[in-house]
């Protein structure tokens, strides 16, 4: 916005270096596009600002404005394209527009012609230039631009929807992007690498498929749409009915899963469908190598080989610095010695007993690599010292190009073809952004081998080597401080290559030949085709959508099919209405009565159009009779009752209308405007065991009839007997609550605040001798309001396909739903039922927590997901106890520990909230084992990453475990820590932990535990006492079991003479503290199995995710 010293709003400014597309207009037949020419006269005698007269141009009113005097500046023409006044007030106003501004000359080629594009809101109502021509040039007789004091501007305009703005990806790459359905970008990226490999491309063409199938139930018509589409559509491919013929469902779409995984399912399906085929085959040429496993003896006369194939190979990232260096890991030979030793008799080798067993060399070579390589880099590992899975993002540097027959063919078997040459070129880089908890895929690819384009699910962009592949190494980046101060610092680079792919360079011309429509089906093509005029044709209408409206005209007919079916509240569901017409929005309404008439068989004369409205209760309802000033009148000036809404490109004004017609063989009653009230009627039959609700029809009434003497004319409608009783009430609301108010039959339609559009129900009266009793109207809706189907799933298998459906109410209580869902399962007591909601309705994952009893009011409310999400199922497990008494007991998982440090053995143990965890302990030494009994004290610890997180104080009530406790430990207090309470009696945690390269802190793997520590006792003195402890031998003890001392911040190796005690930051026997301890470094020969199995229902639940599965 420009400065404005005399105080008029500027209009918006253009830059004019900003590039702009060339074309500024259509051709003329298309209704976006018109000109319109401007003469001002008087030029040398306006000042401020000059509005041109309204014009029309694609169904919007637009004004030139002009400064003759310059805007903000004395020295030039100021020049914009505005939108009329007039409309600058609309309510959500949005207009795209490319334009085109002329300073006419009579001098020929002397126009001044500029263009720009711009969308035009409420806050920015005109766009164009300050400086459109300078003045000095303006008033230049030479250029013809002044004429007799007069300039004439003309203005060319295309008017555009929204999309036309987007980024082009296949104007500016060649290539189209993929759309994400949620979680699908892992798919994407290994979609759009399987799509450039063309040969596997023109392979999926040349698979058979039928003329009439399905794609979303045919994979390899679907993969083939798909493919069809990023070859030749303009914008962004669905994949939508692809996963369908997965077989996946919505919630499949949301959850990201490994595209490791996904290329070898989808692979060995594809594999399955060309069986029997002219492309048979085809994947493993491809994709298929070969490794030679061999194991040779070194002092004995045994060698045994096995070849075996493989689709993809998977390469070591941590150690490794390069991609050279996984291929010598993942050939190394292992050697088999000492207790490893590789037993031959079990080959059935004749041999002595000092050679039973021998010395051996191990290990994998290639027998041959396929044209193109797929390597798996893994980014992703579990931990063994941190009890969990990571993510390796270390620096790893891959090449352009990459020679596998290096130093002699060291990776080769004796028996691989040399003649092939294992050179490859580096095609495609499947990078993952994130940690292991999720994240995002995308890929580069070089379809021409030299351009490198990235590929993020619907944006295709050209990038360089550096990002395609140096910044893809992972490690770790130097950023500079904010505002340069202070030293520079690392980031770890979370995004890094996970997947490559290679092509043989003398086999890339092969692998990327060219694909061309003759190798497409033709009735894939023909259908694929089709398809895209139908989504041109769809995207035309779009963009010329805001120059038509909308009419749908709901009549009786619509009413009485709907109501009581598919709607009960309100009276019609207008997406469903019968008469729907498209109309220009300049055509007279005359056309509208004419088309009626033509449909219906309705004279025009005969019709009568009723306005509805929103009401303040959020009820819609007929609120006028339609006045029209004349049969002429255009059908964008009809407005309903509510704010004005501006048109927008892509957006089609709606018109809704309620058509009266008179009864067959009748007339169109006479309407006394103000004496008359239309009203419309539904019936209720309670009778039975299905009520039913239907439309009874309509009528005008004066205002001063009474409820009771409508009841002849309902008795009529609903086919009662004359003289059967009958209530009526009104339909009043149903948001947020149904609001259904008996009548009093005395009181007049006026005295009951009745108005055009109010809707009366009445049944046969229920108190009436010989009606069938059954709830009233009121309760019937209400009812019907309620309702509410919920399947029930188990919480023990939430994928499985076993599931319940029960329809419910929503303001049903806890203890109404468990009798419902154990009334259907068979069970006696519905206290034994736990319920969980679920997540969220795309995933349908169970919560972590389960619901608690009468933990709310309503079924509904169990039913929330967030905010505003609502979800439709509940899962469910039985128990042992009714309810109320089970969620007063804790349950938790434990594992006993002997004195060196053995888990011998796993229990449950239950136990009531308020029980101490004393208590607990002594409820549990019944289960342990025998060296447990007595009186000998127990003790409970959490160990989480093999350190003790916390010692329980057996005082505190068991609630402080909490339900998310990690490893939850007992042992036997040894004798000498009896009293590690008293005052001036000291201990040590103590850890056992292995040295990780370039890791200054050391990871514990093994159990840790506690040791009782003397005043002065050095660290050469409690190594020993641990040594007797473990009960570890000396030959092993010895040279390693060295001592450190653990810190926050790292570990210092420390000397048998140091005093522990001065070490020491925390003397805090109970709960959880941060603390120093001492751990002894040694070699982790036997990674121990996790604690997974001992873990909360909150890990339980991290665990669940849906196994991938291609089921078509």
């Amino acid at each position: 916005m420009l400065e404005d010293q005399d105080q008029v709003l500027a209009p918006m400014e253009v830059d004019e270096n900003k590039p702009v597309d060339e074309a500024a207009v259509g051709p003329v037949s298309n209704p976006l596009v018109g000109e319109f020419t401007w003469a001002l006269p008087n030029f040398s005698g306006s000042t401020g600002k000059v509005l041109s007269e309204p014009f029309e141009i694609g169904g919007y009113s637009w004004q030139l404005l002009v400064y003759p005097s310059g805007n903000n500046r004395t020295d030039a023409l100021a020049l914009y394209l505005a939108v009329a006044e007039d409309d600058q007030a609309a309510f959500q106003l949005q207009r795209f527009a490319h334009f085109k501004l002329i300073l006419l000359s009579q001098v020929e080629g002397g126009d001044v012609v500029k263009d720009t594009q711009h969308t035009f809101t409420s806050r920015e109502t005109d766009w164009g230039f300050t400086t459109f021509v300078p003045l000095a040039e303006l008033r230049d007789p030479a250029r013809g631009l002044l004429v007799d004091d007069t300039i004439r501007v003309k203005v060319c305009v295309e008017v555009k929807v929204p999309e036309d703005f987007i980024y082009d990806s296949r104007k500016e790459t060649g290539f189209v992007g993929l759309k994400n359905q949620g979680a699908t970008c892992y798919m994407n990226s290994l979609l759009q690498t399987l799509f450039n490999i063309n040969q596997f491309r023109k392979a999926v063409y040349h698979m058979p498929t039928s003329e009439d199938a399905d794609p979303a139930s045919s994979m390899p018509l679907a993969l083939q749409s798909v493919f069809y589409k990023l070859q030749f559509t303009v914008g962004p491919v669905s994949t939508k009915d692809l996963t369908r013929s997965f077989g996946w469902d919505t919630a499949d779409a949301f959850q990201q899963h490994d595209v490791q995984e996904l290329n070898r399912i989808l692979c060995d399906r594809l594999e399955e469908k060309m069986k029997g085929t002219r492309v048979e085959g085809m994947i493993n040429k491809l994709f298929e190598g070969h490794t030679l496993n061999y194991l040779e003896c070194i002092n004995v006369e045994y060698k045994s080989s096995r070849k075996e194939s493989f689709m993809d190979v998977q390469l070591d990232v941590k150690n490794c610095k390069d991609i050279y260096a996984s291929f010598d890991k993942y050939c190394e030979v292992e050697v088999l010695e000492g207790d490893n030793q590789y037993n031959a008799e079990q080959h059935g080798m004749q041999a002595s007993t000092e050679h039973t067993s021998c010395d051996a060399r191990k290990g994998i070579l290639f027998e041959g690599f396929p044209p193109v390589l797929q390597l798996q880099l893994k980014r992703f590992e579990y931990d063994f010292m941190k009890d969990m899975m990571i993510k390796v993002n270390d620096r790893y540097e891959f090449y352009d190009t990459i020679d596998l027959d290096r130093e002699d063919g060291k990776y080769l078997s004796s028996g691989a073809d040399r003649n092939v040459r294992n050179t490859y070129k580096l095609l495609a880089v499947l990078v993952h952004s994130g940690g292991v908890h999720g994240g995002h895929y995308f890929a580069f690819i070089r379809p021409d081998g030299k351009q490198w384009l990235r590929f993020d699910d619907e944006r295709v962009e050209k990038a360089d080597q550096q990002k395609a592949v140096d910044d893809n190494w992972g490690g770790e980046d130097e950023r500079m401080p904010p505002q340069g101060f202070g030293n520079t610092f690392r980031l770890t680079k979370h995004a890094n290559a996970y997947m490559l792919v290679y092509v043989r360079e003398s086999e890339w011309g092969a692998v990327m030949c060219q694909v061309t429509e003759q190798d497409i089906s033709a009735h894939v093509q023909a259908r694929l085709k089709a398809e895209q005029e139908e989504k041109e044709r769809r995207k035309k209408e779009k963009a010329e959508a805001h120059l038509y409206t909308l009419v749908r005209v709901s009549t009786d007919a619509d009413l009485a099919e709907q109501i009581g079916s598919s709607r009960f509240f309100d009276l019609v569901d207008h997406d469903k209405a019968r008469l729907r017409y498209r109309l220009p929005r300049k055509a007279p309404f005359s056309e509208l009565r004419r088309l009626v008439a033509e449909e219906m068989g309705v004279p025009a004369e005969q019709q009568r159009f009723w306005k509805w409205a929103q009401r303040q209760n959020q009820t819609y309802r007929p609120a006028q009779p339609l006045v029209l000033e004349s049969e002429d009148q255009a059908i964008a000036t009809i407005k309903e009752t509510a704010a004005n809404r501006g048109t927008r490109p892509g957006v089609m004004a709606t018109l809704n209308l309620f058509l009266e017609t008179p009864a067959p063989g009748g007339e169109l009653p006479p309407l006394r405007a103000k004496t008359d009230i239309m009203l419309f009627f539904k019936q209720y039959c309670p009778d039975g065991d299905h009520p039913v609700l239907k439309y009874a029809g309509r009528r005008l009434v004066p205002k001063d009839t009474k409820i009771k003497e409508l009841h002849p004319l309902l008795r009529g409608l609903g086919g009662l007997g004359e003289g059967e009783a009958v209530e009526v009430y009104e339909e009043v609301k149903f948001e947020p609550t149904v609001m259904v108010d008996k009548l009093t039959p005395s009181v007049t339609l006026a005295g009951s605040q009745l108005e055009h559009g109010d809707i009366l129900v009445f049944q046969r009266q229920l108190s009436q001798a010989g009606a069938t009793a059954g709830p009233s109207a009121k309760e019937f809706m209400e009812y019907v309001r309620n309702r509410q189907s919920v399947t029930f799933k188990p919480l023990d298998d939430p994928q499985g396909e076993e599931a319940v459906q029960l329809e419910l109410l929503k303001t049903d209580s806890y203890d109404d739903v468990s009798k419902a869902i154990a009334a259907k399962l068979g069970l006696d007591d519905p206290l034994k039922l736990r319920l969980t909601g679920a997540l969220n309705h795309l995933t349908q994952l169970p919560r972590p927590h389960p619901i608690r009893y009468r933990q709310f009011d309503a079924l509904q409310d169990m039913l929330k997901s967030g905010p505003f999400g609502q979800v439709s199922t509940l899962y469910y497990e039985v128990i042992d106890l009714p309810l109320p008494d089970y969620e007063n007991l804790l349950s938790f998982k434990i594992a006993y520990h002997n004195s060196k440090l053995e888990e011998v053995s796993q229990h449950s143990v239950r136990i009531s909230k308020s029980a101490s965890i004393h208590e607990l302990l002594e409820d549990l030494r019944r289960q342990l084992p025998a060296e447990a009994q007595g009186t000998r004290p127990l003790r409970l610890l959490e160990v989480y990453q093999w350190k003790i997180w916390q010692l329980f104080n057996p005082r505190d009530r068991v609630e402080t475990i909490g339900d998310n406790a990690w490893h939850l430990r007992v042992e036997v207090v040894p004798e000498d820590q009896e009293d590690l309470e008293q005052q001036g009696v000291l201990h040590v945690h103590c850890l056992q932990v292995a040295e990780e390269p370039n890791n200054q802190r050391p990871f514990a793997f093994s159990d840790p535990f506690i040791m009782r520590l003397g005043p002065e006792e050095t660290v050469g003195e409690l190594r020993q006492r641990v040594q007797e402890k473990l009960g570890v031998p000396d030959e092993e003890f010895a040279p390693s079991w060295k001592p450190v001392l653990c810190t926050f911040g790292g570990a210092e190796l420390l000397a048998d003479d140091v005093v522990v005690a001065s070490r020491l930051d925390s003397q805090k026997l109970y709960g959880h503290q941060e603390r120093n301890c001492i751990g002894f470094v040694r070699e982790n020969k036997n990674p121990r199995r996790t604690h997974a199995h001992l873990n909360s229902r909150l890990a339980a639940w991290q665990g669940q995710e849906k196994q991938l599965r291609i089921r078509s």
